[in-house]
């Protein structure tokens, strides 16, 4: 492998990874691609089943470079979690974390194993081909032994609001075909001849002014802002510490706190409360004197509550339990419990753990949760609302399966405390910020350390907080019953380009065999 080709699939990841927050800019998605593909499109492929062996070989490289540099600069921070909070010694840590970004580089790698085969026999025309490669290996990577759907491609324009309305159609994976495209493009235009070259550049601007033109008026009319009920909400944020959450000592302080932050919110003029995930300092349904004075509260307060609190099951022949949120009604009962659907790897559940065997420390300390089976709408008043408790609000899927159930309001709870200063909560409040523009949705975020805020179907941040503040935030969202293109195809865009991959390498590989069989008459 040449010296060139290494460092462009390095530069590939390093823009990708550049392309999100914290550090970096939704503007180098756009070319983040380009030098991987230039790396991918160089060589004269034979036709020699040794030289496309070796082909595949060093696209499968080149790729799996790219994609450890991408997610070591997006996930870089799961190595201090598993430090700070899971007792892992530091290059354990650091271990397991570069395992991860492993995996998830096989992914990448595949797109570069298929572009490389489809260059070879299509020439560049196959940079056509980019869009569906990509999509395909980024469904499959939030998909496949439970998904981890963390910095799609798309979600890198989620404040590029013209574009961004795309995935009101199409869906994040919507978004992130319209960047691959334009890579692909690029590369067309840079290494092509003659006038298709020129044709490719103007395809790709017209795509580009057409979908920002589009975006640019359905958010300049705004017409979701006016439709629907208004609600007023209000979050709280009490910037617990994480080494603080369970020790007895602060209870009474981290309770207090909450109740305080509810009261100013409610005369402040909440109609609907929003405590973090877990912010109870004991759980809700196991202590009778903590539980009765939430209750208490509510009836006070005369509003609904929404919080986080885990909850034990001791109904089925195994006790189970359960990362839970639970909505109390104005009267202080309690209206709707949501469990947890998607737990996360090496919080809440060890995947594999039979086969990760130097984790065992973080095993030791961990409690595992059970997952939920099922979107629950949770009662405000005479609407429906639902909510996502941390991590899973980054799943598409889980969210349009709530719309689809009669969410009207859609809600998240978090502790992003594990994260510190790092990336990950600037990551996790916009990969929650995409859900309200597919769904066409308000969508209310209340994080224990930050960040909260409200979002408009549009994306457009209606109020915000900062990390590490404690601050109750009220505004101003609507109640919306309509339902946007996507929420009614899904992820159909996802389907057709693994389909189109699955049909484009098929057919390349057919073409391959009937040359060789000519070639041996």
């Amino acid at each position: 492998m040449a010296v060139v080709d290494f460092l462009l699939a390095l530069l590939s990841g390093a823009l990708l990874a550049l392309s999100f927050p914290r550090y970096g800019h939704p503007a180098f998605a756009w070319i983040a691609l380009v030098p991987l593909l230039i790396a991918l499109s160089w060589p004269a492929l034979s036709r020699a089943d040794g030289h496309m062996r070796r082909s595949a070989s060093r696209a499968f490289t080149l790729g799996l470079l790219s994609g450890v540099v991408y997610f070591v600069g997006t996930i870089y921070w799961t190595g201090a979690v598993l430090r700070t909070f899971g007792g892992l010694a530091s290059p354990l840590a650091i271990l397991a974390m570069l395992l991860l970004a492993l995996y998830l580089a096989l992914f990448p790698a595949l797109t570069a194993l298929a572009a490389s085969r489809l260059l070879g026999r299509l020439g560049l025309r196959a940079l056509l081909l980019v869009p569906a490669l990509w999509v395909a290996t980024e469904y499959l990577r939030g998909y496949l032994f439970g998904g981890f759907p963390w910095v799609p491609l798309g979600n890198s324009q989620v404040t590029v609001l013209p574009v961004a309305q795309l995935a009101s159609v199409l869906g994040v994976y919507g978004l992130s075909a319209l960047v691959a495209y334009v890579n692909g493009s690029l590369v067309y235009v840079l290494l092509a001849k003659g006038r298709a070259r020129v044709i490719a550049a103007a395809l790709a601007a017209l795509t580009l002014a057409a979908v920002g033109g589009w975006g640019a008026w359905r958010v300049a009319d705004g017409a979701l802002t006016r439709a629907g009920a208004p609600i007023r909400i209000g979050l709280l944020q009490g910037n617990i510490a994480q080494e603080d959450k369970w020790n007895p000592r602060e209870a009474r302080r981290i309770f207090t706190t909450y109740v305080a932050m509810t009261r100013d919110a409610v005369r402040r003029g909440a109609e609907f409360v929003i405590w973090p995930e877990s912010s109870t300092p004991f759980m809700f349904e196991e202590d009778p004197g903590g539980g009765e004075a939430l209750r208490a509260l509510a009836r006070e307060v005369q509003v609904p509550m929404l919080f986080g609190s885990d909850q034990i099951d001791r109904s089925g022949d195994v006790i189970r339990l359960y990362n839970a949120a639970f909505l109390l009604t104005p009267n202080g009962e309690t209206g709707a419990v949501y469990r947890k659907i998607h737990l996360v790897p090496f919080g809440e559940y060890i995947p594999f753990k039979e086969w990760l065997y130097f984790v065992s420390p973080l095993v030791e300390r961990l409690a595992e949760f059970a997952p939920g089976t099922s979107a629950v709408m949770l009662p405000v008043g005479e609407h429906a609302i639902s909510t996502a408790i941390c991590y899973e609000v980054v799943y598409p899927s889980l969210i349009r399966e709530a719309v689809l159930a009669g969410s009207q309001l859609l809600t998240t709870i978090t502790n992003d405390a594990w994260y510190g200063y790092s990336s990950a909560p600037y990551q996790h409040f916009e990969l929650a910020s995409m859900r309200s523009i597919e769904q066409g949705r308000y969508l209310a975020r209340a994080a224990n350390t930050g960040i909260s805020g409200i979002v408009d179907p549009y994306g457009r941040v209606v109020t915000r907080s900062g990390i590490f503040e404690e601050i109750g935030l009220v505004g101003d969202a609507r109640i919306l019953t309509g339902r946007t293109m996507y929420a009614q195809i899904g992820d159909l865009i996802a389907y057709m380009a693994m389909g189109l991959t699955l049909v484009a390498l098929v057919t390349v590989r057919e073409r391959r065999h009937i040359w060789q069989s000519k070639s041996r008459i």
